[in-house]
């Protein structure tokens, strides 16, 4: 047999094997020898069927499984003695010309390879580490949301000052349909605010889209409106009301501190202040995490050029499901994921130049971290270590599990590797300047 890798470019060969009948021969022939007791011809006894009459009937499907065979152990061992870095599986490539009887049988394998490529985390770049800051203002209005959550709420038959509003934004057109509940306040202009003065349930009020609030992206939540769509946005919609509340706000007292944060933990409105500080600003950290990994990726991806096997493995998303698409499907799905395959490589190489390799204990311990988190969410702040183990090693024993940790536990790395070979820049900002860029506005 005689086995040679064929170059197409850097990143795509095929594997060309030829079969001659010695690799096959003798196999085929102990299998017609052992089919010839069990064979069954009409005008024979079972086995009693000339040999001639086995082969001529069984011959031609024994030699199609037993050169397979042949060609299947002989490409899975010339893969893992050439140790070729693959993109996808192999392909098996059609040849018109290609006979059964041909004395030499030979097949062809379309490959892809992974890129050779260099990668420098120390490249100059102009990526900010954002460092998000709860203000007096977001304070303010938190605290106001708290004691607006907390207060009485009384139903009104006809909207008033400092009322809240419910009911259905709807233009049929642009695909608006959806029911929201505003604060007068939040609305840009007070002459809108004032227009609802005074209405009842059951009327409806015609509003412009475009300036309507202080902020555009208040409308994906109000009109739920994609955030392409949002700036600019400039139509017609009504809102049809269908419920009036009046809140009497709760007051600052020990009674409510309890109520929101457990006995004696807050005893002030400073300390109120500051315990909604520290956990907004926690929460704020893990999202300027998020923006800086995506922000990393991106300067990565755009900085780090090579080649991929684009056509062999848009031919294999053809053929790699569990359904087999057109050739313009499986483009389309390429396009989709390439951005993500491009990452993939970049990061494995980034983690082997710096020798860095994920270990059990490592997932064991990002696992625990993650477990203690959401228990302290439901308010079970001090788990005991046997509760903490027995929910980790739940949770391990479940391979999608492990391969969804696993893949956040090689993005930390990740991350934590170029934020000390990079040292991309810290930037103090308020959460609507974090908002901003992360929006690039």
């Amino acid at each position: 047999m005689d086995i040679k890798r064929v170059a197409i470019s850097a990143v795509n060969e095929v594997i060309v094997i030829t079969v001659p009948q010695m690799d096959y021969k003798g196999q085929v022939a102990k299998r017609i020898n052992e089919k010839m007791p069990l064979a069954t011809v009409k005008g024979f006894r079972k086995g009693a069927v000339p040999k001639a009459l086995v082969e001529k009937q069984y011959g031609a499907a024994i030699k199609v499984e037993e050169v397979n065979k042949v060609v299947d152990l002989a490409l899975q061992r010339f893969l893992q003695t050439e140790r070729l870095n693959l993109l996808g599986s192999p392909l098996p490539k059609v040849n018109e010309n290609f006979s059964w009887d041909d004395e030499e049988l030979v097949f062809e394998f379309e490959i892809g390879l992974a890129p050779e490529f260099e990668i420098n985390l120390e490249a100059k770049n102009d990526i900010v580490k954002y460092q998000i800051v709860a203000d007096d203002a977001m304070l303010d209005t938190q605290i106001g949301r708290i004691q607006k959550q907390y207060g009485k709420i009384i139903s009104q038959t006809v909207v008033a000052e400092g009322n809240d509003v419910s009911g259905m934004f709807a233009n049929e057109e642009a695909g608006i349909n959806n029911r929201a509940t505003i604060d007068l306040a939040d609305f840009a202009d007070a002459k809108v605010a004032k227009s609802f003065i005074g209405k009842k349930v059951g009327d409806v009020i015609t509003l412009k889209t475009k300036g309507l609030f202080h902020d555009d992206h208040k409308l994906m939540d109000y009109l739920a409106v994609d955030h392409d769509n949002v700036h600019g946005l400039d139509v017609d919609v009504t809102f049809t009301i269908d419920e009036v509340v009046a809140h009497e706000p709760a007051e600052l007292n020990q009674e409510l501190f309890n109520k929101l944060f457990g006995d004696g933990s807050v005893s002030s409105l400073e300390e109120l202040k500051a315990k909604i500080k520290a956990d907004a600003e926690k929460h704020f950290a893990q999202q300027a995490e998020q923006k800086l990994m995506a922000d990393v990726q991106d300067f990565l991806i755009e900085n780090t050029k090579f080649e991929l096997p684009d056509e062999f493995l848009i031919k294999w998303i053809q053929s790699s499901g569990e359904k087999k698409l057109s050739p313009e499907e499986a483009a389309t799905e390429y396009s989709r994921s390439e951005k993500g395959l491009r990452f993939q490589l970049i990061e494995g190489k980034a983690l082997a130049q710096s020798n860095i390799q994920i270990t059990f204990d490592d997932l064991k311990s990002f696992t625990t971290q993650n477990i203690r988190q959401q228990m302290a969410q439901f308010g079970n702040m001090n788990p005991t270590a046997e509760e903490v183990e027995g929910i980790v090693a739940r949770v391990l024993s479940n391979q999608e599990e492990v391969k969804r940790l696993s893949e956040q536990v090689v993005a930390d790395k990740m991350l934590q590797l170029f934020k000390e070979k990079a040292n991309p820049k810290t930037k103090e900002v308020t959460y609507d300047q974090f908002v901003a860029a992360m929006y690039n506005e």
